[in-house]
């Protein structure tokens, strides 16, 4: 009997960890991701805030058509279109992890404005106006971005399409490369994406202090227990392998939240045409800020190399 109530015990105390690895990994109360000007804390980029606030200034003024579609899984999901010219090519632009499309999108959705591209800037699910409490580090929200494509598709039929990310939504666009995506869809950007939902929790795992770490065999439990997903049932590695779309990769050298290394990893496995550029000293997700001269002319020269250029 008292084997039993300590069997009892332990599993009580294995499901309470593995709920607090949810919490801490997959859970979204959308407090935070909501406010564009939040900056989570040790994030690299924190450093550069005073030139990010001012690119949010400018788009915040924007006019914007708000758009939203439904996912496969019944969430109204939110997006901001931005007209720049009738005619123009598509980018399709979605931020990171506990992110905000203002943020995460500043300076590439000003970079893509001043090419004379229209942008339709999404709300990743479980972020800022778009439904949703689980964060899927890219499984289900690849899904959201092949739906994202098709309306896009459907509704400008004749303009060339690119997917762009940073991060989270860098490893997204990624993942929903060997989807069965719209003829349209000419070219992916994906700024430090990952290679795994796996190797990134582990890496950001390892990287908090000890005590914490136990948290992270306790990931893939939650995150199907409470989550209801799989978080190896994906990965950029897998879906660039298989893809037909050129890809463009980009990465700072500093970074130290997603490393480079993922990005050559990814650079390695593609079978389709894909070029790296990496920015020494440029931190996570501050490439453009660090040498936008030299970020737009790689952009510029990848849209017009696939046919997606203005």
């Amino acid at each position: 009997m008292v084997f039993l109530w300590i069997l009892l015990a332990l599993a009580a105390l294995a499901l309470g960890v593995a709920y607090g690895a949810y919490r801490f990994a997959y859970y979204s109360p959308h407090k935070g991701q909501n406010d564009p000007y939040f900056s989570p804390e040790g994030k690299p980029y924190t450093e550069a805030d005073g030139a990010i606030f001012s690119l949010i200034r400018e788009m915040e003024a924007l006019d914007y058509e708000p758009v939203t579609i439904r996912s496969d899984d019944g969430l109204t999901l939110f997006g901001r279109y931005y007209h720049t010219a009738d005619g123009a090519p598509l980018q399709i632009q979605m931020h990171g992890y506990r992110g905000h499309a203002y943020r995460d999108f500043c300076g590439g959705n000003k970079l893509a404005r001043e090419m004379g591209l229209n942008t339709l800037v999404v709300d990743q699910r479980a972020h800022g106006r778009s439904e949703g409490h689980v964060i899927s580090f890219g499984i289900r929200e690849r899904w959201d971005c092949l739906r994202w494509a098709e309306y896009a598709a459907k509704r400008w039929p004749e303009a060339p399409i690119t997917l762009a990310g940073i991060s989270m939504g860098a490893a997204t666009v990624l993942m929903a490369s060997d989807l069965p995506l719209p003829e349209q869809v000419k070219g992916i950007i994906a700024d430090c994406g990952y290679s795994s939902p796996r190797a990134i929790i582990k890496k950001v795992c390892w990287d908090l202090p000890r005590y914490m770490r136990v948290l992270y065999p306790f990931t893939s439990l939650s995150a199907e227990l409470f989550g209801h997903f799989d978080p190896d049932s994906g990965s950029a590695l897998g879906a660039v392998s298989n893809t037909r779309i050129p890809i463009l990769l980009l990465h700072g050298e500093a970074d130290d939240f997603v490393p480079c290394e993922m990005s050559r990893e990814i650079a390695a496995a593609c079978a389709s045409p894909v070029r790296l550029e990496t920015f020494p000293g440029a931190g996570h997700g501050g490439s453009y800020l660090k040498d936008p001269a030299r970020y737009g002319r790689v952009v510029r020269e990848f849209l017009e190399s696939c046919g997606a250029g203005k």
